[in-house]
């Protein structure tokens, strides 16, 4: 099941992320989608670091459960 929070952009909660971030190749925590159909997936650690930007960018985002992103708290400012 995948759980929606409110906020821009709109943040779900996926129960696994099969991907490597894509900055440094270490397990992906957040898969940020673009309004031009691209995406790209982060660590939690790059993810938290760019998350100013990414509330900004994103049309969409995909995280794992118990990761707290930064960019949650952000948006909702």
């Amino acid at each position: 099941m995948t759980r929606m929070l409110i906020s821009k952009p709109a943040v779900r909660v996926a129960d696994v992320l099969d991907e490597r971030c894509d900055r440094c190749g270490a397990r992906a925590r957040l898969i940020a989608y673009f309004p031009s159909g691209r995406s790209l997936a982060f660590c939690g650690h790059h993810a938290n670091r760019h998350a100013a930007h990414l509330t900004e960018t994103a049309g969409a985002v995909v995280v794992e459960p118990h990761f707290a992103w930064r960019g949650v708290e952000e948006a909702a400012t």
